[in-house]
């Protein structure tokens, strides 16, 4: 919106008036509610896991493993601002002994945001033979992980 459309809904009596310069866009990627014939139940902020295997970089590769939950194969690497820096896969789950997460990770992995299409993420998870992805909002903060398998049963 535009600050003279929002002078002018001040001007009508509404107490709060926000201008969101960001776009659409961005207003998808914070996860926040879609409409029309793509709206939110399309896309993979509808399907995503929340509630995520994390670590640290100075964190010790065995020590995450040792702690991820039955049936997850990933750990997302985040600082202390929840912005992900990088992924513990499979095989990095079973490195060396003193194999460290930073030394471990595979660093900047690539993400998709919580508007992002099913059928897209699909498609993409299909072409790049990957089970999962990690869901960040534009800022790199970490919303949750978007497993192939949810994705397929979602879309059927």
């Amino acid at each position: 919106m535009s600050p003279r459309a929002a002078s002018r809904l001040e001007a009508l009596g509404f107490p709060r008036v926000y201008d969101y310069a960001a776009g659409k866009s961005d207003w998808g990627s914070f996860a926040l509610p879609l409409e029309g014939t793509a709206d939110s139940s399309t896309r993979v902020s509808h399907v995503a896991a929340t509630t995520v295997p994390t670590c640290q970089l100075d964190e010790s590769v065995p020590d995450v493993a040792a702690r991820l939950p039955n049936g997850w194969d990933i750990s997302v690497v985040i600082n202390e601002e929840n912005i992900v820096l990088g992924t513990l896969g499979r095989n990095a789950l079973h490195s060396k002994p003193q194999t460290s997460v930073e030394d471990a990770m595979t660093a900047g992995p690539s993400t998709v945001r919580p508007s992002y299409e099913l059928d897209k993420a699909l498609a993409r998870m299909q072409a790049q033979n990957l089970t999962s992805l990690p869901v960040t909002r534009s800022d790199g903060v970490l919303v949750g992980i978007l497993r192939r398998e949810d994705v397929e049963r979602a879309l059927q």
